[in-house]
């Protein structure tokens, strides 16, 4: 899964000029960059009254996806803003993806955008921070000016995109949105149990990405010890 930075910061703070500038930098490097933008709006208007896919949702359609020769767009209910599980299903094959918002994710890289003498620092509020762009003077390690996208594009690339190769993971796992943390040798006990699975249908084509999504059924994802202890009795 690519590294995610959020970009963080009060109202009117200049989060979206500064990151769509450090996207531009990054994205003239050579790099796949996507985007993941949280907004408090609700009703947010994306189709025009009239068109087909407005006409769809209007009329009960729980999902819209409109799919043109250069793009396509999906329109969703809001399942929550579980960022990582979001880059997991949507932008898994992105380079980085750069966020805007999402200050109380965990375990997420964030960049404070702070503007103004008056507005306190959300780096002393939140977690992740890791630098901040202001017009205010701090003391500190990476601390950049609001009109230094150039630099703060070299120090995300030097800190996640360059230097020693990750290998990427074999297998990627998600429960209830939460990325759970496997081993190699786990990585390749899921994966080749799977594969094997998978090839033993005889598919027609070799079996190249995979994705898997279980759900639970009632009666079903118990664990062994408590179906065993319902036996007994």
């Amino acid at each position: 899964m690519p590294p995610i930075v959020s970009f963080i910061g009060w109202h009117n703070s200049g989060k979206t000029t500064l990151a769509s500038r450090v996207v531009r930098h990054l994205q003239k490097r050579g790099y796949t960059v996507a985007v993941i933008k949280s907004t408090k709006e609700h009703n947010i208007g994306c189709d025009q009254t009239g068109t087909d896919t407005e006409i769809y949702r209007r009329n009960g359609a729980t999902g819209v996806m409109l799919v043109a020769p250069d793009q396509m767009v999906l329109r969703t209910p809001g399942q929550g803003k579980n960022l990582t599980a979001l880059v997991h299903r949507y932008f898994a094959d992105a380079d980085i993806v750069i966020a805007e918002g999402f200050k109380h994710a965990r375990r997420i890289a964030k960049v404070e955008v702070n503007r103004g003498e008056k507005k306190e620092l959300l780096r002393d509020q939140v977690t992740g921070v890791i630098a901040v762009a202001t017009d205010r003077r701090l003391v500190g390690d990476y601390v950049f000016r609001l009109d230094e996208s150039r630099e703060l594009a070299d120090f995300l690339e030097k800190r996640f995109l360059t230097g020693e190769k990750v290998v990427p993971e074999r297998v990627s796992l998600l429960v209830d949105g939460k990325k759970i943390i496997l081993k190699d040798f786990v990585q390749d006990i899921l994966a080749n149990t799977v594969y094997g699975l998978v090839n033993s249908l005889k598919a027609p084509d070799k079996a190249g990405t995979i994705e898997l999504r279980i759900q639970p059924v009632e009666g079903t994802n118990q664990p062994p010890d408590s179906m065993e202890k319902k036996q007994v009795q």
